[in-house]
């Protein structure tokens, strides 16, 4: 079967790392996220649409400066060119997944840490997963 089909939810509250890409079509990206207590994503700007949902924990979205506080059952949609951060703001972990449209980064990558995502200048390469 293309495409996937698995219950995101669950996915997302077990998984432990800081970012793994799931899955990658042609015009869009599955990924899930874990951010421990206090850690963030980094102010960034894409030049694609991302799309969050978070499914545990607690935090806030800054969206060109403006902080909106956000938790389990929330959504977040950035458009391209928005400087954008998530921020663990509580003391468990903010488990969430986002879709990046068109995709971001190289498929089926994993970064245990903020630190390894960092050190990998990896981005999309055109491979899909099927």
């Amino acid at each position: 079967m293309k495409g996937f089909v698995q219950d995101i939810e669950s996915l997302a509250v077990k998984n432990n790392k800081f970012r793994q890409v799931l899955y990658t079509a042609k015009n869009s990206q599955l990924v899930l996220m874990s951010l421990k207590p206090q850690e963030d994503i980094g102010a960034e700007i894409h030049q694609v649409d991302q799309f969050f949902r978070v499914e545990e924990g607690s935090g806030e979205a800054v969206l060109n400066g403006a902080r909106t506080a956000i938790q389990a059952g929330f959504a977040v949609l950035v458009p391209a060119g928005v400087n954008h951060n998530i921020i663990n703001t509580g003391s468990v972990p903010l488990k969430l997944y986002t879709l990046y449209a068109p995709p971001h980064h190289r498929d089926g990558v994993i970064h245990k840490t903020r630190a390894d995502a960092e050190g990998d200048g990896e981005h999309f390469s055109g491979k899909t997963t099927e």
